[in-house]
């Protein structure tokens, strides 16, 4: 009987700690959808923020990481809470799941580019950095986002029967590794996707680096503000690229221990999802003069007045 009572009551103390946990989530994904509201509700105030490719960019960042945010926050709820659901709904969530954690970096990708474009090739920025542009290359990361995913649930369909779409399971991203090799196909995506934007981030670093130490006056001070964004644009994809491996960290542990494995998504989604995207506000939120100027005017008045501050020039 002691045996027992010492069980349950170790079992209701770590209930205690996921529910705080829980609540500490919920609270933090609040204030970071606040402030991209914020930031959404500035850019689509003010043409001159609609019609710049970095600001397109940034704006798509910030729609992508709410959808993201609260698509990942429910799965960690009904994780938490060991909630199942039809096998075919936690599909359609898993598919938004991983395309938008793979689009975040590869949207961030695309403002290390263009921020070299500006500062390194200030001539072609005028033609290649076009709204139009933008919006190709959006649609592009879109489909390299999607195409991993893709593969998996072809190998999921061709794997099980159509009649275990319509089975309960509480919803994890492993349910869709049906064969061994499939982790070995995971890992490999990661690093070929690591690679190729570490490459490139790596590259835009060096030639704003150049681009630093050749300039002078206002030239100077431009590039040295870039590179300061590509080095937090770096940081950002650091922890977010090292987020992707938690997935394959994840099912190794869930085959330990259950609470390990919540603790464990707890942390990995703290520090490899959250920390990432807010950093995203902080970039261009506080040090954009122009944005910061009209998302203080909103953060006090609120989105009701629709008078707006002039611009900084």
């Amino acid at each position: 009987m002691a045996y027992n009572n010492s069980t349950q009551s170790g079992g209701l103390g770590s209930l205690k700690q996921i529910s705080h946990k829980v609540i500490i989530v919920q609270v933090l994904i609040a204030i970071f959808l606040y402030l991209n509201c914020l930031l959404l509700t500035t850019f689509f105030k003010k043409d001159v923020f609609r019609s710049s490719m970095r600001y397109i960019f940034f704006a798509y960042t910030l729609m992508s990481d709410c959808l993201y945010l609260m698509v990942t926050d429910i799965l960690l709820l009904l994780t938490f809470n060991q909630i199942v659901m039809q096998i075919w709904l936690c599909i359609l969530f898993l598919i938004v799941g991983t395309a938008y954690n793979l689009i975040f970096p590869l949207t961030l990708t695309l403002m290390t580019l263009e921020r070299y474009v500006a500062i390194c090739m200030p001539m072609q920025h005028g033609a290649l950095c076009t709204q139009r542009n933008a919006l190709h290359y959006i649609l592009i990361v879109n489909a390299i986002s999607l195409l991993p995913i893709s593969i998996s649930l072809l190998i999921y369909s061709a794997s099980v029967p159509v009649s275990m779409l319509s089975e309960d399971s509480v919803c994890t991203v492993e349910m869709l590794i049906i064969h061994r090799w499939q982790s070995h196909y995971w890992s490999a995506i990661i690093q070929l996707y690591f690679v190729i934007m570490f490459v490139i981030v790596m590259f835009c670093y060096v030639q704003i680096l150049k681009a630093a130490r050749k300039a002078s006056g206002e030239s100077k001070k431009s590039s040295g503000k870039g590179l300061r964004t590509v080095l937090l644009h770096g940081f950002q994809l650091l922890l977010c690229l090292t987020g992707l491996w938690c997935p394959l960290v994840e099912a190794a542990v869930v085959q330990i221990d259950l609470i390990l494995f919540i603790n464990v998504r707890y942390i990995n989604y703290i520090v490899f999802t959250l920390a990432p995207r807010c950093l995203s506000s902080l970039v261009y939120g506080l040090r954009d003069r122009r944005l910061f100027v009209i998302f203080k005017y909103y953060a006090v008045f609120g989105f009701c007045n629709k008078a707006s501050p002039d611009l900084p020039d």
